[in-house]
Order: C-alpha cells, then structure tokens, then sequence
C-alpha cells in the first residue's frame, strides 16, 4: 500500500465506489425513525426516576451530545468517503512487452549420433552437445514463448510456442537420435515453423534452425519454404552444426576428412538470406554456445509497452482522519467533565 502522499491534481483523482456515498445521510436517517414518541405521561415508571432525571440534566445530556455531534459527523463523511475507494492516477510507466514467438527446430537425423563434440572435457555426439547449447539459450529468454521442432524424415512440433520453457527443456531433453527418422527434411521443418508461428499472436516471429545436413527429405523444397517464411514475417536464422567426423579406431578418435562438406551451408545462407536472417557455422560446442549468444544478442527478448497510469489508492487519508476525529468526540466531553 502506497502511503507516501503525491502532489494533488484533482483532475486525477476519482472514486472507485461512488455509490457509498449514499450512506452519508444514513444517521440522521435513523435518528429519525428512532425518535422517541412524545406523551404526557411516561411510558415506564422506575423508582427514583426523577433523581435519574435531575443527574442527566445536571452533566449536560442532549447538550454535550450535540457539543460532539459535529465532530462525530464530520468522522461520518470521511469514513464513507474513505469507503468510496478515492484513487489517484499516479506517473505513467512503460511495463515491459514481450515480442518474441520464438520456435527451435532441432535436427534429429542418423548424422547427428556422430561423436564429434567435446562437453566438458568428453567426448559427445552432436545432439547431446546441442542439447546443453539449446537448454542454456532457453534460461536467457525469459518473457518469450518458444517452441519446439524436431525433423528427421519428417517434422513434428514437440512444444507449441509457450511460457513454459521447462516443459520446452523436458522436451529437448526427451529426444533422440531417429525419433523422426533417420533423413532430413528442413524444407518441411521451415514450412511446420512457419504455419505454428504464423497462427500465434502478431508479434517478431523467429525460427532458429540447427541441422548438420542437407536436404534429403520432405514434400516442401527449402528455398520455397524461406519464401514461405519470408511472407508470413518469419525471420530464420540457420545454423550449420557439426565437425569434420571422426572415426573410431582402437578407441582413437581420428578426423574423417570430408565429412563436414555433407553440410549444405549454401543452402542453409541461402534461407537465412532470404528471410532476414542470419546463417552461423558451428564446428564445436564453444561455437555454438557463442551463435546461441549471437543470436540472443540480436534477437532482444523485451521491449517498451503502451504506457499506462497505475491507479494509487487514497483511502488510508479519509479513513485516518475519521478515526481521529471519532476519537476527539468521544474524548473531548470527558475533559470537560474533568
């Protein structure tokens, strides 16, 4: 509750029920209709009632009760002032505004088993390397809803865009390696991302694609599908990931020289081009860590919102000073008595 007082500017203060101050008149209200009825004779007669009388008179009765009354009625208005909410607008803020719907389309093809990466001071393969990339992007973009893609053979979306980025990260941490077949259809990857991204709220539409392939698979052929994305707003950022493979031998890890040509970088420029994005090469982990960085950079999570006026509530004042005078009614007629 905000006690600290503002300068006053009655073209911002308001009542929020307006309708309680109907209740001002209420005492006198009642004062009336419980009016004592006036007769001759006395409707109950008590021994030693003309004592009674003579003392009541004597210490002021109606007199200091009227003496109070005035102080009573003034506490009265403020109270049902104070029940009438009155609130003042107080200086304008901008809250901040998500504008991100952000999906992740993660490659989960046969090559991406390959164990080329190092994590940790292992050895890894791709996925469980981009997993770890991917799963500490997700703690940097907090406000933004992101989802998830997986494409093999085909493409599939594990998580619709979302706040809830843990249920995004049990997603990613569940997948593996053929879950959606052992080729690679980027094309309908960007075609699925495009038509998720296109049915949520307006706002920046972003695709970050990983994949260590080219385009073996799918209906929808890549070049048509940035188009695709290019029209509806979608903004994709490629990411060509893996190393120059490795064969096992004896427990060597030896290159495989020409293995990191599989990855179609042209085309992958290509798409980002096209969209408005940007195209990033990966050949290890520290990399990648660094174009997920990059690419956090670039994309900000949050921006100004429409300013708004938050409304103060006043009603702590009235309601103070009615205690007190409340308090200076009842009290004053007994230091007059002292």
């Amino acid at each position: 509750m905000d006690w600290m007082p503002l300068p006053v500017n009655w073209r911002d203060v308001s009542l929020a029920w307006p309708w309680l101050l109907l209740a001002l008149p209420l005492p006198a209200i009642v004062s009336w209709w419980a009016r004592p009825v006036t007769s001759h004779d006395p409707a109950l007669r008590v021994p030693y009632g003309a004592r009674v009388q003579s003392t009541s008179a004597s210490r002021g009765g109606p007199r200091r009760l009227l003496a109070a009354g005035g102080w009573l009625w003034a506490a009265w208005a403020l109270l049902c002032l104070a029940a009438a909410r009155p609130q003042q607008l107080g200086d304008a803020v901008q809250p901040p505004h998500a504008g991100r719907e952000l999906m992740l389309a993660l490659d989960l093809s046969g090559s991406m088993s390959e164990p080329d990466m190092e994590l940790g001071g292992q050895r890894v393969d791709r996925l469980t390397a981009a997993k770890a990339v991917l799963a500490d992007f997700l703690d940097h973009r907090a406000g933004d809803r992101v989802g998830l893609l997986v494409f093999g053979r085909s493409a599939y979306v594990l998580t619709p865009a979302t706040l809830d980025h843990q249920s995004v990260r049990d997603q990613l941490q569940d997948s593996v390696v053929g879950l959606a077949g052992q080729e690679t259809a980027v094309g309908d990857a960007i075609g699925l991302a495009v038509k998720r991204l296109r049915a949520q709220t307006e706002g920046q539409r972003v695709l970050v694609l990983l994949t260590d392939g080219v385009n073996t698979a799918g209906a929808l052929q890549p070049a048509k599908a940035a188009e695709l994305a290019r029209d509806a707003g979608v903004r994709v950022h490629t990411i060509a990931f893996g190393g120059e493979g490795t064969l096992s031998l004896f427990g060597f890890q030896l290159p495989m020289p020409g293995a990191g040509d599989e990855i179609d970088e042209k085309g992958l420029a290509a798409i980002a081009r096209t969209t408005g994005g940007q195209f990033f090469r990966a050949r290890d982990t520290a990399e990648l860590a660094g174009i997920y960085a990059e690419i956090d950079r670039i994309e900000p999570i949050t921006r100004a919102g429409e300013a708004v006026r938050p409304r103060l509530e006043r009603y702590p004042w009235p309601l103070g000073a009615a205690w007190l005078l409340a308090m200076v009614a009842f009290l004053r007629p007994q230091r007059r008595r002292n």
